[in-house]
């Protein structure tokens, strides 16, 4: 076995693991609500979100795993050294943001890694501007749509219930979460799972392993969609706790048009290939459903320290990445 293919074996596996942490760092996403309002407790919370996330391969397309393949950095100037400095800043920025549980994004952090490889090898001319400016749009827009569809759903539900009992409302919704939960980890599984695919089959396209045309085999798909259900179920717990508890105290109902209005995101994005953040999706649906019941219903410090992490995530993986690429290439 030649240095290549190990160096490719390595880095795949290097990928897979980066995946897992993408379900474990992003359990938050699909499990928060549901632990909040005791619909399902952790346990069995990670298990139905996991179980989600891996049959997503079934629903979605894989034009996200597309877009992060080929449409970020250009595929010609992607080799090991580069995928090896994105997985090492991504990984390196997942871990930090999970020690003080901070519910950053797993996705730009790919993107902020891809693009500090890139540029340290090629410099601006490697980077597709069009792909980076629509993930860069769509920082602002999922969280601000999500807090639209969240907030707008919980205003026709509330409505829908009001001549209800309390009693009689939490029921129904303790059962509507299960589905909304269910829809939102469908979502979860196929936006993000698919940004691992995208790197591993651009790592392989680049070695001369997919032919000459770019495109994402059913192994690779099974593998990120299994390394993510595996990272969920694992749980991210100090940022459950953010998500959950502190920005927002949640009822099922809360919890059902929070997740719902996500999952639509989410699908909608998918749809049309941009790798959003689920981080920001549905931090901007819980927002939204809170401040229904209130301005102070809302914990907006929590909120901004969590918006400072949004910012930062890009550039500081990208720092990471470049740092990791230089050294990658100095010591081999």
């Amino acid at each position: 076995m030649d240095n290549t293919l190990i160096a490719i074996i390595f880095l795949v596996g290097l990928a897979l693991f980066f995946d897992f942490l993408n379900g474990f760092h992003d359990a938050a996403n699909s499990i928060a609500t549901i632990v909040a309002t005791r619909v399902l407790s952790p346990r069995y919370a990670v298990m139905w979100a996991a179980f989600f996330n891996f049959i997503a391969f079934a629903f979605f397309g894989l034009h996200v795993a597309g877009t992060i393949g080929k449409g970020i950095v250009d595929i010609a100037q992607v080799d090991s050294y580069v995928i090896f400095g994105t997985l090492i800043g991504a990984c390196s920025w997942n871990l930090v943001t999970w020690y003080f549980g901070i519910p950053s994004s797993s996705s730009h952090a790919l993107v902020g890694g891809l693009i500090g490889s890139a540029l340290v090898k090629s410099g601006p001319t490697a980077l597709v501007m069009k792909g980076i400016i629509k993930t860069l749009v769509f920082i602002v827009v999922s969280p601000v749509v999500g807090m639209l569809l969240g907030l707008i759903l919980g205003v026709i539900v509330y409505n829908l219930a009001s001549r209800s009992t309390p009693s009689k409302v939490d029921n129904l919704f303790r059962k509507g979460q299960l589905l909304s939960a269910a829809a939102y980890s469908l979502g979860h599984g196929g936006n993000d799972a698919q940004k691992t695919m995208g790197i591993i089959a651009g790592l392989l396209f680049s070695a001369g392993y997919l032919g000459t045309e770019f495109h994402v085999p059913l192994w690779i798909v099974l593998s990120c969609h299994g390394a993510i259900a595996l990272g969920t179920m694992s749980g991210g717990w100090r940022i459950v706790k953010t998500m959950g508890n502190k920005l927002s105290k949640l009822r099922p109902v809360d919890g059902f048009c929070a997740e719902l209005g996500a999952s639509i995101v989410l699908f909608g994005a998918s749809a049309i290939g941009v790798p959003i953040s689920t981080t920001h999706t549905i931090t901007g649906a819980i927002v939204g459903v809170g401040s229904l019941k209130g301005v102070r219903a809302v914990k907006w410090g929590v909120a901004g320290n969590i918006v400072w992490a949004w910012i930062i995530t890009i550039p500081a993986a990208a720092l990471i990445s470049a740092a990791c690429y230089k050294l990658a290439i100095a010591v081999f």
